[in-house]
Parts: C-alpha cells; sequence; structure tokens
C-alpha cells in the first residue's frame, strides 16, 4: 500500500523535510585550514607580527575571490615565542587541528627545532624568513622562500670588500637564533677573509637584552681597535646595540645582516642607526604592479610598513594557496609546490628548486634621514 502526503493538509512536516534535506544537502563544506607559526611576543615580534599579518592578508583577500574551490580557507595562528618548545607544541597543536600546511616559522632556529616533526607529519612548511643552510640540499618538508644563509652573507661580505671602509672588523651575534647567526657568520667571514678583510676577534655572543648587558658588549667590541662593527642580531637589539655603541664612539662605522633591516630598527636605533649598512631581500621602492598593490592593501589594512617579513611572508601564502588551488586530486601539497615549481612573487618570480628552495635578490641600503636608502 503507498501512502500519499498531501502537502496542503501536512504542510508543518513537509516543511521539516524539506529543511532537512536541504541541510543535508546544501551544508556548507568544511572549510581549508591553514597554518601560521612565528614569533608575535618578546624581541622578534616585529618580524612575526610583519608575517602573521600578510599571511592574514593574503587569506582575507583569497575568501574574497571566492576561497579555493568554493571552500573557504581558515587562518589558525600560532606564536612560538622565538622558543623550540614553544615552537613543537604550536606545530603539535596545528596538526591535531587538521591543517594542511603551514606558513611559518620566520627564524631558523624554529625551523630546525620543527622540522623533523613535520616531515613526520607530512605537513610542509612553508618558511618566509628562515634561511638556514642547514635545511638546504634535503628532500623533505621544508621550503625556503627567501635566499640562503650562504647567499645573503656571501654577497653582503663582497658589497664590504668593494667598498674597502671596513677592513678590519669586531662582531657580535645573536645566540638566541645561532642555526642562523652562526652560519650567517661563517660564511661572511669565508668571502670577507679570502677578499683581503679581517675579523679582528672571535665574534662575541650575547643572549641577554637591555642597555646594562649590551653595555659590556659594546666596550668588549671597541676594545679591539676595529675599523668598524659587525652585528647579527633581531631589529630590537641590532637598535640598542647601536645606541651603545654610540654613545662610546659616534663615528664608528657598523654594519648588520638583513636579519635586522625592519622598520623596528629605524624607531628604536633613531640617530644611532643613521649610516649603518644593511641589506635587505627586497626593494622598499619598487615599482612592480603587484607589489604597489600588495602594499597599499597592507598599509589600508594594518596601517603600517610590511617590512620584508610582511613582503615574503605574503608570497609563502599565496604560493600556499595556489598549490591548493591546483593541486589534483591524489598529490600533495609538496609535490603540487614542486610540479609547479615557478609562482609569481609580489617583486619577482620565484622559482623553486628541486628541494623547495628559491634565491631572492638583494638590495644594499644605508640608513639615512631615517629611512633606508638603497645604495647597490
Amino acid at each position: 500500500m503507498r501512502i500519499f502526503l498531501n502537502r496542503n493538509v501536512c504542510s508543518p512536516i513537509w516543511s521539516v523535510l524539506v529543511f532537512v534535506g536541504c541541510l543535508a544537502g546544501c551544508a556548507p563544506s568544511e572549510p581549508i585550514r591553514i597554518g601560521f607559526v612565528g614569533g608575535t611576543s618578546g624581541r622578534v615580534a616585529d618580524l612575526g607580527i610583519a608575517g602573521r599579518d600578510a599571511v592574514l592578508l593574503a587569506v582575507e583577500l583569497r575568501n574574497q575571490a571566492g576561497g579555493i574551490g568554493g571552500r573557504k580557507v581558515e587562518l589558525l595562528i600560532r606564536d612560538d615565542r622565538q622558543e623550540p618548545e614553544a615552537a613543537q607544541k604550536a606545530l603539535r597543536d596545528l596538526i591535531a587541528e587538521g591543517v594542511v600546511a603551514i606558513v611559518g616559522p620566520m627564524t631558523s632556529t624554529m625551523a630546525m627545532a620543527m622540522v623533523a616533526m613535520a616531515n613526520e607529519a607530512r605537513i610542509p612548511l612553508l618558511s618566509p624568513t628562515a634561511s638556514t643552510d642547514e635545511l638546504s640540499g634535503l628532500d623533505d618538508h621544508f621550503f625556503r622562500l627567501n635566499a640562503s644563509t650562504r647567499e645573503n652573507a656571501s654577497r653582503i661580505a663582497q658589497y664590504h670588500l668593494r667598498q674597502r671602509a671596513t677592513g678590519r672588523l669586531a662582531v657580535a651575534y645573536d645566540l638566541r637564533n645561532e642555526a642562523y647567526a652562526k652560519a650567517w657568520l661563517n660564511s661572511f667571514s669565508a668571502t670577507y677573509v679570502q677578499g683581503g678583510g679581517e675579523l679582528v676577534t672571535n665574534p662575541i655572543g650575547f643572549a641577554a637584552g637591555g642597555e646594562a648587558a649590551l653595555l659590556p658588549v659594546a666596550q668588549a667590541l671597541l676594545a679591539t681597535a676595529a675599523d668598524g662593527v659587525l652585528i647579527v642580531a633581531n631589529s630590537m637589539d641590532t637598535a640598542m646595540l647601536c645606541q651603545q655603541l654610540r654613545k662610546l664612539d659616534p663615528r664608528i662605522p657598523i654594519v648588520t645582516s638583513e636579519w635586522a633591516a625592519t622598520e623596528r630598527l629605524l624607531e628604536l636605533g633613531g640617530k644611532a642607526v643613521e649610516g649603518v649598512i644593511v641589506a635587505q631581500n627586497f626593494d622598499r621602492n619598487s615599482s612592480e604592479p603587484r607589489y604597489r598593490q600588495f602594499h597599499h592593501s597592507y598599509r589600508e589594512r594594518f596601517h603600517r610598513e610590511p617590512g620584508f617579513g610582511g613582503v615574503i611572508a605574503f608570497d609563502a601564502a599565496n604560493v600556499l594557496l595556489d598549490a591548493l588551488a591546483y593541486r589534483q586530486e591524489g598529490r600533495s601539497v609538496k609535490e603540487t609546490i614542486l610540479a609547479i615549481r615557478r609562482f609569481d612573487g609580489v617583486q619577482e618570480p620565484l622559482v623553486f628548486n628541486e628541494f623547495g628552495e628559491v634565491t631572492r635578490g638583494l638590495f644594499i641600503t644605508v640608513v639615512r634621514g631615517g629611512g633606508f636608502v638603497v645604495v647597490e
């Protein structure tokens, strides 16, 4: 016997059935979850915050354009506090929450702490600014969006050799990012000494910030009677060490690694960083339309400069989002990035080698009039 429902008589029941059917057939798709890990608190917070905000902007723009295959992208953010244990916990948490890949971390020491776990979970790490050569040439799940430590340090050493203004250098470096700082110094030293330069004493490592802690470092550097000082540290400690150096010797030439090249160096250093030579992995004055559009959107959204951390993190986020958009069924995110290889960056093409590494341009700048001025 067949039973027919009269829609007019049973309208409440029919409405419920239609509603339930719509829920089953029209439910929105689950979002695609990606993560961000970076130091958004502490002494390297300017770099981490710039990276976080750039990734957030990339996700917002992608969602405004319809997401990926009609699915929204959800960004889960974690602060690694520049502590290996915190970075590993952040990674575990994000894996448990189902992220398909992570943009970050932002420093080499955190990358070294995370990569083994990421490899085991087969979760790609797309690091905007970690540059350690210890992760170069490996078939792993670590992707490097910046030039390598060796590339940057060698090119910076070559510039200073050409200038012949700082033949004998005294060196100070930050112990809290040793995976970067020691490798950077080794590469810089190899090129610099081979070209006729000299490092006058063993590099001075420091870990504590603040004027009281950095004054003895400045005194030890100047006691070497060097022609100049090289600082390999984050922007905050570089600025504070410059202040101590200028109090003792206002004319001593100071050069830094690209790690210090953020607006925070200018804000905290003030007049003490005037004349400091700083390398950059992007051109703040670029006229590339993609960069100008990104720069405008970032400034509108966050009311500050993106810096190199923001620029490269935006590139990293879009590499990931593009890979997710073009990924074929059965192919991993890692396989997709390596298959595509070439992506559009905001200033230059990003071409990955078989190990997931790119090479970027390098710009030498000097702090002049409270800003970064390109000199090469």
